[in-house]
Parts: C-alpha cells; sequence; structure tokens
C-alpha cells in the first residue's frame, strides 16, 4: 500500500488539503486529528477533566470510535452517532490536544491508524504520522503556516460554519495549542527528518494542492 504523511500544527490546513489531494489520487483519506478530537468528547461528555489522565483513561472503555466512509468521505463516530460536527468547537480542539498527550489514549488509537493504513493507499494527517505512526511512508509532508495565517483561517471556518468566534481568542489558543503539541512528552509534534517542509501562509488553497501533487509524483 501507498501511505502519505502529512503532519503539521493545527490550523495548518491539512484536513482540507488531504482531503482534495486524496480525492484527486483517489486514495482513502484518513484524519487523526478526528479521532483524538472524538476521544475528548467522549471524555467531556462522562465529565473527565481532559487535562487528567486517570479520568481521560477511565472513559476508554466506552469510547467505541470508528471511522466510516460514506460516498467517499471521511464520517467519524462514537458508537453509532455521527460526531463529525460536534468535534469541530475550539472546546473539543482543545480537549483533542490535551487527550493526545496521554500514552493511553495513543495506544488506544495506534492500531487502528496502522490497520487502515496497511489495508488502503492513504493520505493520513496529524502531528507524529512520520514519526511515530507511519515511520516508513513512502511520502512525507510536513505542512505549516504563520501562527496569524492560521488563526485567522480557523476564524473564518468558524464563522462560516455559524459559529461565533473573536479572532484574538482563536489566536491565542493556537499558540496555547502549538506549545501544548509541540513540547507534551509523548511523541510532540515536529518535523521527520526525511519530511518536505511546506509553508502554506503565502499560497491559495490550489497552490498548496498542486505543490503536493507534485512533491507526491517525485517520490512515487
Amino acid at each position: 500500500m501507498i501511505n502519505i504523511a502529512i503532519d503539521g500544527p493545527a490550523g495548518a490546513g491539512k484536513s482540507t488539503i488531504a482531503r482534495s489531494l486524496a480525492s484527486k489520487l483517489g486514495y482513502i483519506y484518513v484524519d487523526t486529528g478526528a479521532l483524538y478530537r472524538a476521544v475528548g468528547v467522549n471524555a467531556m461528555r462522562s465529565g473527565a477533566d481532559t487535562k487528567n489522565p486517570e479520568q481521560v483513561c477511565a472513559t476508554l472503555d466506552g469510547a467505541d470510535v470508528s471511522l466510516r466512509f460514506v460516498d467517499g468521505e471521511q464520517r467519524v463516530f462514537l458508537g453509532e452517532e455521527d460526531v463529525s460536527v460536534a468535534i469541530r468547537t475550539p472546546e473539543a480542539s482543545m480537549a483533542a490536544s490535551n487527550v493526545s498527550a496521554i500514552p493511553e489514549v495513543r495506544a488506544f488509537l495506534f492500531d487502528l491508524q496502522r490497520d487502515i493504513a496497511a489495508k488502503n493507499n492513504c493520505i493520513m494527517d496529524g502531528r507524529d504520522i512520520g514519526t511515530v505512526v507511519l515511520p516508513d511512508a513512502q511520502v512525507k509532508i510536513f505542512l505549516t503556516a504563520s501562527a496569524e495565517v492560521r488563526a485567522k483561517r480557523r476564524y473564518d471556518e468558524l464563522l462560516a460554519k455559524g459559529m461565533q468566534a473573536d479572532y484574538n481568542q482563536v489566536l491565542e489558543e493556537m499558540i496555547q495549542r502549538d506549545y501544548q503539541d509541540s513540547h507534551r512528552a509523548i511523541a510532540p509534534l515536529k518535523q521527520a527528518d526525511d519530511a518536505v517542509l511546506v509553508d502554506t501562509s503565502d499560497m491559495n488553497l490550489e497552490q498548496v494542492i498542486e505543490t503536493l501533487e507534485n512533491i507526491v509524483k517525485e517520490n512515487i
């Protein structure tokens, strides 16, 4: 199977870009961040403090997290509930950052991610795909942009979905999440040694997709 790993900080556009690229290539797209968001939402609904490993781990037994592909699009489920929209709130984002630092949560989702990659040509995005989850991926890309650009994109995305948002708060949360993700003890966010760095700060969506498509063609 051909595996493409795309890593990068929150708001870098990984999901949108990876989804579009997968569609072009005819690959399965796997948004690993959505899995961590689902675990975080499940923990919050259970009344757990997502910064408390013991409380979060106590919710894992009942966390039936799965990815299903409906009409070629990835949907995230908790049990039989489609939580694809519910996991996209700012609260879910911070919960995902908190629970992803817990080793037991990473182990809980690790086999699911690798199993999908072993059975499908796929593009998988996250924080540690090229470094930990799929270290042997044929193509590795580290996608980034300035914190200000990423915050503006996230802010516009929230407004487009009809959610209330404050740019300065989104930026503050983005910077906080960057720090948490890059400083955690377990699988911190970092660029793999053999990953291609792509800074999208001054690029539009079409330019980014074209750039990544060329990188894939050069390496496969």
